[in-house]
């Protein structure tokens, strides 16, 4: 099973027995994913709530390129900072936000890392069909290196974001030429009014996104449980098994032969002394062979 969680490159480089001391931050995600019991999953390049451009050096990159070879299986996702907003109708937040995305489209170049998380933003009072007009005409506007793939996120919903309906994430793959793909947060999903609880929700909530969306798109999985229940547009997330979605929605995902073989990503919160190696645990603990 590839699973593993959303972790911080930040801070002094961490043990690793082929670390140097010149080693860059970057390379501390391979060995904290290690230190979880993690084999796949999520960074980001930079802080997420400022504007800033990734700065890799090539030797970081090799090495960290080195590293996931060698010690994990999965495959790593970038989240793009959190101030993107590829529907905004503003010219000067969707020029930021292009500049944002390729930074981090030519870092996963450099990083090996074959795919780049996005939500698509709010449309700010453009309207739906506006707002995915606007996002596909920014994703069509970016180079996009050979060996990555943009994924669009669900959304919980709230406001005038997009990205919380299934019509939504069709919408924009059908906009842009690009072949982007879609990752499914499962908090999101439950919130934004599916009902994951149960494996007979989890199958009707599975079919309806491959009749609108097409399980063909589906690259990567978010799994979180939901402090919120289905519907209420709240994005908080809770502990694995232990919120709206449970023990029995959360086995039912990961084990749904649609899913199981897709890679998951926690960005499960620390509470109660349980972080990610306890999440990520869980996981496995609900897996069946």
């Amino acid at each position: 099973m590839n699973v593993g969680a959303h972790v911080s490159i930040s801070g002094s480089r961490v043990s690793s027995d082929t670390a140097t001391p010149e080693y860059s931050d970057i390379r501390n995600a391979v060995d904290r994913q290690l230190a979880f019991g993690g084999n796949c999953g999520q960074i980001f390049t930079t802080s997420p709530q400022v504007w800033q451009q990734p700065e890799i050096s090539d030797e970081a990159a090799e090495g960290f390129r080195e590293l996931t070879a060698e010690k994990l299986e999965g495959p790593w996702v970038i989240h793009s900072a959190y101030l993107v907003n590829l529907c905004t109708p503003k010219d000067d937040l969707r020029q930021k936000s292009i500049d944002s995305m390729q930074a981090e489209l030519d870092a996963a170049d450099k990083l090996g890392i074959p795919f780049v998380n996005v939500h698509l933003g709010a449309h700010t009072g453009a309207g739906v069909e506006g707002g995915l007009d606007n996002a596909a005409s920014v994703i069509d506007e970016l180079d996009v290196p050979e060996d990555v793939q943009i994924l669009i996120e669900s959304d919980a919903g709230s406001g005038t974001k997009l990205g919380g309906e299934f019509e939504h994430l069709a919408g924009i793959i059908d906009r842009t030429d690009e072949g982007i793909g879609i990752c499914i947060d499962t908090a999101h999903t439950l919130v934004a009014g599916n009902d994951l609880t149960t494996p007979e929700a989890v199958d009707e909530t599975v079919e309806r996104f491959d009749d609108v969306v097409g399980l063909e798109h589906l690259e990567y999985i978010h799994l979180n449980d939901s402090k919120h229940d289905v519907g209420t547009h709240k994005d908080e997330h809770a502990l694995i098994g232990e919120g709206y979605i449970g023990e029995d929605g959360i086995a039912a995902i990961i084990n749904h032969p649609e899913l199981r073989d897709l890679p998951y990503a926690l960005e499960t919160p620390t509470e109660d002394g349980k972080g990610f190696e306890w999440n990520i645990a869980k996981v496995k603990e609900l897996r069946e062979n």
